[in-house]
């Protein structure tokens, strides 16, 4: 697994287990989980019930004839569409949140054992966002990045394998999908395999890797007052989300304002992320979205952040680009933008966008990304 992700980690060290609270322990929301939604969290955009917004997140069969061009109408409205017979087995779906609720249901103390230490990727802990918030979030995390076999050695001294197994086997899953989903995305912008170097001699992007991210967000005594995880996009090239049953996922939609994107049997949620933005030269916009919290279901959701090689440099492709629509953003490695997110955070997209004469100031044309890094 490459390094240099690692670097931009330790080059930014977050404690992101400091005062973790037992959350099966309270009975009260804590005033430091109290969010105050008329400053915090984009509080003048409403909430829109899906089935009053006269089109809703595009739901896209991959075994149509037309997916291509349906995906990328969607990533131009809206940076986040749903799939189904996306071709990953139930089973394999299935046995992963299985391993994400074992994970999430052990005591703290034995949670805490596989810590993610400040300088890290992997392991247990808050989101790396939390930081830039003053109140907390009514979220337990876990990343895997490469293998979890040291990590899961703590949670399970005694089967830890079985649960090794099942993280290797959606990983594996993940990659063929996000390939897939590559070509189709890029291929809705007339991009060909001879012009991205970086998919390889296959065109299969070997060489490119996802981060897998388990997200936890328990039952609250005070959902209306609380936050799952805060609004922010993807440092990725697209995220994959597995949400199962239970709702929760809320997308920002530009007039409109937050829309929950209903759970559908057998779907994938797909994010455009920050590095597609780049890639896409702005056309398709990295989607702005949050997780929210109920009263009496505890939500489970498993993301694939999928993302280049490290050393990669991702700038906007050179068929997206004439005189008349120079590149808007400069160069720059998964690597190095995880670094900026870290440092620059709802300013990181607008820091590496590029003046010119046409476009006027950098940040012109873009949201404010407040971006989750890991």
């Amino acid at each position: 697994m490459p390094s240099r992700i690692s670097d931009a980690y330790r080059a930014h060290p977050v404690d992101l287990h400091r005062n973790l609270p037992d959350f099966t322990s309270l009975q009260e929301l804590p005033d430091s989980y109290k969010w105050n939604h008329q400053f915090d969290d984009y509080p003048s955009t409403p909430v829109v019930d899906s089935s009053l917004v006269s089109e809703s997140v595009p739901v896209i069969d991959l075994n149509e004839p037309n997916a291509l061009q349906l995906i990328g109408h969607a990533c131009k409205s809206w940076g986040v569409f749903q799939v189904i017979n996306h071709g990953i087995p139930t089973s394999i779906l299935q046995q992963t949140e299985s391993t994400a609720k074992t994970l999430f249901s052990l005591p703290l103390q034995q949670k805490l054992k596989a810590s993610r230490s400040p300088d890290a990727v992997s392991g247990y802990g808050l989101a790396r966002i939390s930081p830039f918030f003053s109140k907390l979030m009514w979220y337990e995390g876990f990343t895997v990045f490469g293998s979890p076999l040291h990590h899961f050695r703590q949670l399970w001294p005694q089967d830890y394998t079985k649960h090794c197994d099942v993280m290797e086997g959606y990983e594996k899953e993940m990659k063929k999908l996000a390939a897939k989903l590559m070509w189709l995305i890029l291929g809705s912008l007339g991009i060909s395999k001879e012009d991205v170097q970086w998919a390889g001699p296959k065109g299969d992007f070997a060489d490119a890797f996802p981060v897998s991210q388990l997200n936890y967000y328990p039952a609250c005594p005070d959902p209306d007052k609380a936050m799952g995880l805060a609004a922010h996009t993807d440092s990725t090239i697209l995220t994959i989300l597995y949400q199962n049953s239970i709702s929760g996922l809320q997308v920002m939609k530009e007039g409109v304002g937050w829309v929950t994107v209903p759970p559908i049997s057998g779907g994938l949620v797909i994010n455009v992320g920050d590095l597609l933005h780049i890639l896409s030269n702005g056309i398709y916009r990295s989607v702005l979205h949050r997780a929210m919290v109920n009263r009496t279901k505890n939500r489970i959701s498993i993301a694939c952040l999928y993302g280049p090689p490290a050393n990669v440099q991702i700038s906007p492709l050179r068929k997206l680009v004439s005189p008349s629509q120079p590149p808007l953003y400069r160069a720059i490695t998964w690597s190095e933008y995880l670094g900026t997110k870290a440092k620059y955070f709802n300013q990181a997209l607008s820091s590496v966008r590029i003046c010119s004469p046409l476009h006027g100031l950098a940040n012109v044309n873009d949201h404010n990304d407040n971006v989750e890094v890991g």
